[in-house]
């Protein structure tokens, strides 16, 4: 009996989609809601997104316009924007909130750009991860005669490819963000 490649398979998917939506809270120098997907506030006792307390729209190519559905609750919004790490501070007019991406200094670029990097090795780190418990349920089916010698080596060797394709993959979205980031 083979080991169900298929499985860990779905695991490595689910990382990279994870990856990619991490990716996507870096703010690049254009407006982008996703950066507010993060970012949460306490709204009555219970810790609530921006996007579903607020509607978030990118006003042009440099500025969010977050407009609560409840005024009571801008300060709090204000605040949590404040307190998270996007670097922006909020412009509060009294009835919406603006963010003003500036451009991107050579310094943030590069920082920006070791932050993609780091996301990139957790991410590797995690695809390696699913490839241990993958061998480990190898030895363990051989280990309960379920496997053969042979239908180990053969599903270890098809759980190492799909470790380097997904690796792969990771690091072509990396650079790609890494580009993005150095562009603008």
């Amino acid at each position: 009996m083979k080991l169900d490649v298929k499985e860990f398979e779905e695991k490595m998917k689910k990382t990279i989609a994870v990856y990619e939506e991490s990716l996507s809270t870096i703010r690049v120098g254009r407006a982008n809601a996703s950066v507010l997907s993060r970012v949460t506030v306490d709204y009555y006792g219970a810790p609530t997104a921006v996007n579903q307390m607020a509607e978030v729209r990118v006003v042009d190519p440099r500025t969010i316009s977050i407009v609560p559905w409840d005024a009571s609750t801008l300060k709090n919004i204000e605040k949590a924007i404040l307190a998270s790490d996007l670097g922006i501070t909020p412009i509060n007019d009294g009835k919406s909130i603006k963010l003003a991406f500036p451009q991107l200094t050579e310094e943030r670029r590069k920082e920006l750009k070791k932050q993609t990097q780091k996301m990139g090795e957790e991410a590797k780190v995690a695809l390696r991860n699913i490839r241990r418990d993958a061998n480990e349920k190898c030895k363990e089916m051989k280990k309960n005669s379920t496997m053969t010698e042979d239908e180990q080596k053969q599903s270890e060797k098809a759980i190492q490819d799909l470790t380097d394709r997904y690796i792969k993959d990771i690091d072509a979205i990396t650079a790609k963000k890494d580009k993005e980031i150095m562009e603008i």
